[in-house]
């Protein structure tokens, strides 16, 4: 393995602290050194002066659709679109074809992630097959390599079945990654329950169906051991929002997600009958966005993820008929550095934070840090540097991008995954 030596970086690291012009050098893929003037003739220098130097991104929820969809999307192609992003480590969900609900499907995954540009960490199913029914075998999942556990896609079925897998989870030491909502409120629904459906004739999915899913899980994390750990995905609305930080105050072992699309945009997308703007939890009102917002700003929720969702451009073709869900691995960070950064509400550091500490510490995994002797997975960004959204020229095999045509500031420069060089936008190498 070839070793690393940035000089002159803005070396941004929360978890350390740091924030400040000074060299890196990266030997056997790990952090071997942080400081000035390092000299090492043995290896690549990269000239990194203007540009910031951060822990890469972790991705708690994506869609790899493999095995099963791979005309969508397949290991290797996802984590291209990671590494053009800044996405170091991503964690797979289990809606597969089979579900990831087997050691075997585990192993497959990450067998073919060997030759990624990215580190993937499986999610396996909490229910077999996600159909509700029955638990899988979470110890054995576990072993094999699962980082957590979820039925992402569809809520687990019953409120007994949760309770259950929140008593294995405290057992195993690994976080339930759950999907909030009452399917008897959102059946049928296919956007926001707002004016809209009305002149688009469509029925929409109310805000209740995600907050009484939150509601539940909150209510079963309660009387659930004191050491297991509730993960909410991809909150959407103010209510959820409000239960969550109450869950918080009250000391309960619970974190969040959202996505930027839920910060960024309001269900008036949907007037365009464009399908890329369609995902479930759905866009929703300005008064949702803006306490999703706040929720990010003040911690009420941790990490920023992008709910990364491939789907071919058949599929999305019908604004009636398409699937929910929208990629965002390469856009993710460009546009939460946008809304939240460029505007003032953030820091750089802050936002790091959110999209590559905080990940890393739900998880439990070395990532996160640019700490000496750790994994050298890192990224170098260009805050500078503004660029419009061409889905063209993206990674992955999907297109269906909801930043698409969006003008965003500041641009992944590099991303180095394990000490090795996976994405290169015009770096020179010396």
């Amino acid at each position: 393995m070839v070793d690393l030596l940035f000089k002159n970086a803005r070396v941004v690291d929360p978890s350390q602290k740091l924030d400040r012009i000074c060299d890196v050098l990266c030997k056997d893929g790990t952090i071997a050194f942080i400081g000035e003037n390092i000299v090492c003739s043995t290896a690549v220098t990269i000239d990194a002066s203007g540009l910031i130097l951060a822990p890469g991104l972790i991705d708690l929820h994506t869609h790899l659709r493999d095995p099963g969809f791979t005309e969508k999307e397949d290991i290797i192609t996802g984590c291209a679109a990671a590494a053009a992003g800044g996405v170091t480590t991503l964690c797979a969900m289990p809606n597969t074809l089979p579900a990831c609900d087997t050691p075997e499907t585990i192993r497959y995954v990450l067998q073919k992630a060997e030759k990624a540009q990215a580190r993937v960490l499986p999610v396996a199913a909490i229910t077999k097959g996600l159909k509700g029914e029955n638990l899988t075998d979470m110890t054995a999942l576990k072993e094999a390599g699962a980082c957590a556990f979820s039925d992402d896609g569809v809520p687990v079925h019953t409120a007994a079945q949760m309770q259950q897998a929140l008593a294995l989870s405290a057992e195993l030491n690994v976080p339930i990654f759950a999907h909030t909502e009452d399917r008897s409120l959102s059946a049928g629904g296919i956007v926001n329950d707002c004016a809209l459906c009305t002149d688009l004739g469509v029925k929409g999915i109310p805000n209740s169906a995600e907050d009484v899913g939150t509601a539940r899980e909150i209510a079963l994390l309660m009387s659930a051991p004191q050491n297991a750990r509730l993960h909410i995905c991809h909150v959407s609305t103010a209510g959820s929002v409000s239960l969550i930080q109450d869950a918080k105050a009250r000391g309960l072992h619970i974190t969040a997600e959202t996505c930027p699309h839920y910060f960024m945009f309001t269900d008036a997308k949907i007037s365009e009958k464009d399908a890329d703007y369609r995902m479930n939890p759905p866009l929703r009102s300005e008064n949702d966005r803006r306490a999703v917002l706040r929720g990010v700003l003040d911690g009420t929720l941790d990490v920023i993820a992008t709910d990364h969702a491939p789907h071919t451009a058949t599929e999305k073709a019908d604004f009636y008929t398409a699937p929910n869900g929208v990629i965002g691995m390469e856009t993710s960070f460009a546009a939460s550095y946008t809304a939240l950064v460029q505007s003032g509400m953030l820091s750089v550091s802050e936002l790091i934070e959110k999209m590559s500490v905080r990940p890393a510490q739900i998880l439990g995994i070395d990532g996160g840090t640019l700490r000496i002797g750790g994994r050298a997975d890192l990224i170098l960004i260009d805050e500078n540097e503004v660029w419009t959204v061409d889905t063209e020229k993206l990674h992955g095999k999907s297109k269906n991008c909801v930043f698409k045509n969006c003008t965003l500031q500041s641009k992944i420069k590099m991303t180095v995954s394990a000490g090795r060089i996976v994405y290169n936008d015009g770096i020179k190498e010396n």
